[in-house]
């Protein structure tokens, strides 16, 4: 979306938020202390928590042995996540990535169905992709009658999976009004240094643990941000 808009205009000024993979790498900024184009804003850096997220999926389930990772090959980010990030976490938490490529809607109960042959002992969600994102309710749907642990973004948990953990939203929408003030006032988004999170959000439903038939360690549920009853 952000590329599209970098598209379309090199004059106006765009202020991105909520953008997970690597700006400079998706080249919407020559860097994040100097911009340089019509581009600045806050980056989720989605992609470096995934170390993060498998380290808490891992806590919450100490059986943790083998996980599913959904992805979509037309995704860079989520290919990058799956291919070069997760393996090195997974590693050092001596797990077992399981990948399966969402190519069309139609995949997910395919998959699902297939995964099961497997026997993952818990499911990773990467927050990049089209397919994946619009169709949170439905995957979450498919761990629950799977009864797999599922770690994903902000919207799937709250779709019905397990749990997330990403930049806090609320004070990434909250900076966006400094850098329009700013770009207001006359300066240029060439010189606003794209900002990282500062704050972030772990959240675990409750509700999905019980129905998966799960016990939540109760140092894991001190780490939360926020309960989904």
């Amino acid at each position: 979306m952000v590329q599209a808009a970098k598209n379309a205009t090199k004059t106006i000024p765009i202020v991105m938020v909520g953008q997970g993979s690597d700006p400079v790498e998706a080249g919407l900024v020559e860097s994040l202390a100097r911009p340089g184009g019509n581009v600045t804003g806050i980056t989720n850096l989605t992609r470096e928590l995934g170390g993060k997220r498998l380290e808490l999926l891992k806590e919450a389930v100490p059986k943790l042995a083998r996980v599913a990772v959904l992805y979509e090959p037309a995704s860079p980010p989520g290919v990058r996540e799956v291919k070069e990030v997760l393996p090195v976490a997974a590693r050092a938490l001596k797990l077992t990535l399981q990948p399966w490529e969402i190519r069309a809607a139609d995949d997910f109960d395919r998959v699902f169905a297939a995964m099961g042959k497997q026997r993952p002992d818990g499911l990773y969600v990467p927050a990049a992709g089209p397919l994946i994102n619009a169709n949170g309710k439905r995957i979450a749907g498919l761990a629950l009658k799977s009864r797999l642990p599922s770690m994903g973004g902000r919207e799937f948990v709250e779709a019905g999976g397990l749990m997330s953990y990403g930049a806090d939203q609320a004070e990434s929408y909250q900076r966006v009004a400094y850098f329009v003030d700013r770009i207001l006032k006359g300066t240029k988004p060439a010189d606003l240094p794209v900002e990282q999170p500062m704050r972030f959000e772990f959240i675990i439903s409750l509700k999905t643990a019980k129905q998966i038939g799960l016990t939540i360690p109760q140092w894991t549920l001190m780490k939360a941000t926020k309960v989904i009853q």
